[in-house]
């Protein structure tokens, strides 16, 4: 057998280094490159993000000075009327009862039917941009009862609901102070 020579080629140590410092460099170009296209990404997502929000934000211009009525709630066995005016009471913005909101008298009083009334008074106010009012709840008062019929905690509640704000809560029943005469006579009312 033959021996084979095998020469050993050493390649000198600076060619060595350059090849390595250049596959440095190329993996140093790249990572940064991958960098700029993630920050890119990151760039672009929190700009979409940031439009999104401006879309979902329309812009506020001076907002108007907040515009406040008062409700007046008027609520016996009978009926519940709601009538909503400015603040001095000489305009009307809205009214509605119970009665134009249901077809039998005997549910006019009915907290249903003062819900659908307070309900309906809400949109009119709403549309002529009213932000807040006061309430007045009224019973039947003088010689009647002087408790609010059963549609005036409704008419109260559907109110708030409808997204105002709400300033006093008063009761208004006009109550005598003297001996002012119930009706029937001196003998009653005879049956």
């Amino acid at each position: 057998m033959s021996e084979v020579e095998t020469e050993v080629v050493e390649a000198p140590k600076e060619a060595v280094e350059e090849v390595t410092t250049e596959a440095a460099a190329e993996e140093v170009t790249t990572e940064a490159a991958a960098e700029e296209v993630t920050t890119e990404a990151a760039a672009e997502e929190v700009t979409t993000e940031a439009a999104a929000e401006e879309k979902a934000q329309p812009e506020t211009k001076k907002q108007a000075p907040d515009k406040w009525g008062i409700a007046h709630i008027y609520s016996s066995y009978n009926n519940t009327i709601i009538h909503m005016t400015d603040l001095t009471g000489a305009e009307t913005v809205a009214i509605s009862s119970g009665g134009v909101h249901v077809n039998a008298d005997r549910y006019e009083s009915s907290p249903f039917a003062a819900m659908k009334a307070a309900n309906a008074v809400v949109d009119a106010a709403r549309t002529k941009l009213f932000t807040g009012f006061h309430i007045r709840v009224r019973a039947v008062g003088g010689v009647g009862s002087r408790v609010p019929g059963p549609g005036a905690q409704a008419a109260i509640r559907a109110l708030a609901r409808g997204g105002f704000k709400i300033g006093r809560i008063d009761d208004v029943t006009p109550i005598p102070h003297d001996t002012t005469r119930k009706k029937g006579g001196k003998r009653g009312r005879r049956v």
